[in-house]
């Protein structure tokens, strides 16, 4: 991160020595570490919050294509049942009144218009 060397470490450990003196050395280590420490967790609290952003942004888009995909999954039942709908409405519809009914080669004929020889053919 700093990129500093073993030259470099040394020459910060010689001026600890001389400004702070050995008697509190260890003193400051443990301060330095912790704040270091602190330090280190702020970065990682940091980051963690853009990865989980990063994957929410991502779950948002995958939540998309699945409900898109659904959709597509789904219309054609969807347009089955609609036409289902409509044929059992068309099925439902009541039939026309016997007055406006007309007579079928298949009906049987009234009973006051049954033929007079009692059903027998010549």
């Amino acid at each position: 991160m700093f990129d500093m060397g073993w030259s470099e470490l040394l020459l910060v450990a010689v001026l600890a020595i001389v400004f702070v003196g050995p008697k509190d050395l260890p003193r400051l280590m443990r301060t330095v570490g912790q704040y270091v420490a602190k330090m280190r967790g702020m970065a990682r609290e940091f980051q963690n919050s853009f990865e989980e952003l990063a994957r929410e942004s991502e779950l948002e888009e995958l939540r998309k294509q699945v409900a898109e995909m659904r959709e597509n999954a789904m219309k054609p039942l969807t347009d089955l049942e609609r036409s289902a709908s409509i044929s059992s409405n068309e099925l439902a519809k009541p039939e026309p009144p016997e007055s406006d009914k007309r007579p079928s080669v298949y009906d049987e004929p009234p009973a006051d218009k049954a033929p007079q020889d009692g059903g027998a053919k010549s």
